[in-house]
């Protein structure tokens, strides 16, 4: 694919990285750190945050938060830490017995990984997927509130933005839903998670995968502040969500909100000349 051609600086927020063979071989994609650099370069981005891919169901997010982090170094990537959790992201009766037995074991994020990794200058925030990782305990969160560093949340239909709200906005720190709320593609849920953005002051959106024009023009229009750009590479080429929003019906002011300064306000990593 051809390289675009645009004047502005575009840093990303949603991107993955498998850092070995077998977590590629899952996804049955050889995204090496080269590739995924390469087709970032194509599009214009200068920057990506990158979080680890989803490990199998009794697997930590250590060592793969570790390898994102080492192959981050002397590459455009700024690493965050995916932690996971014992609770039942659901909203059922289910979900509830079950989290009254949740426990954590010993492959689920503790308070003292969220500490470290806040105080390690390699992490620079944090990644939760609830559908597939669950949910961490409230101490967890309580660590995530004192570090005060941005969150990446996946929510989608298993998630959605009411239980964003009732599990995590109570916490201050920054959330950053990934794809409006709304993966995949339920555009419901992705207009809710705009009328959240009225209530909640520190809650963020990111582009990856919306794909519907008018909602992507309604969140940056009425919310110009809380827009970020992300791709949500490497399961999509870069490119797709750069010109998902350089075909936008709105200003060049605005675009460069979304590409650049929204994104270097919630991780200043990201900024041009920044040291990571």
């Amino acid at each position: 694919m051809l390289g675009l051609e645009h004047d502005f600086r575009i840093v990303d927020t949603h991107a993955s990285l498998d850092p070995d063979e077998a977590s590629v071989a899952a996804h049955g994609r050889d995204i090496t750190p080269e590739r995924l650099e390469r087709e970032m370069h194509q599009a214009g981005i200068v920057r990506a945050v990158a979080s680890p891919g989803r490990r199998a169901a009794g697997r930590s997010y250590l060592r793969a938060n570790n390898a994102v982090a080492r192959l981050a170094v002397d590459r455009p990537f700024v690493a965050f830490a995916r932690l996971n959790g014992p609770r039942d992201p659901g909203n059922g009766p289910v979900s509830a017995v079950r989290n009254l037995r949740a426990e954590r074991d010993d492959h689920h994020a503790r308070p003292d990984d969220v500490e470290q990794y806040s105080y390690d200058d390699r992490f620079h925030g944090f990644k939760l997927v609830p559908p597939h990782d669950g949910l961490p305990n409230a101490d967890v969160l309580e660590r995530l509130e004192a570090a005060d560093l941005p969150v990446i949340v996946h929510g989608g239909r298993e998630f959605p933005p009411d239980a964003v709200e009732r599990e995590l906005l109570g916490y201050d720190f920054p959330v950053v839903l990934a794809s409006f709320g709304g993966y995949p593609l339920d555009t419901g849920l992705m207009n809710r998670t705009l009328d959240l953005l009225e209530e909640h002051d520190r809650l963020y959106v990111d582009t990856s995968a919306v794909r519907y024009r008018e909602i992507l023009e309604r969140g940056v229009l009425e919310h110009p502040d809380r827009v970020v750009f992300g791709s949500g590479a490497p399961h999509v080429h870069p490119n797709v969500g750069v010109m998902e929003v350089l075909t936008l019906d709105v200003s060049e002011d605005l675009m460069r909100r979304v590409f650049a300064k929204n994104p270097v306000r919630l991780v200043p990593a990201l900024a041009e000349g920044a040291d990571v």
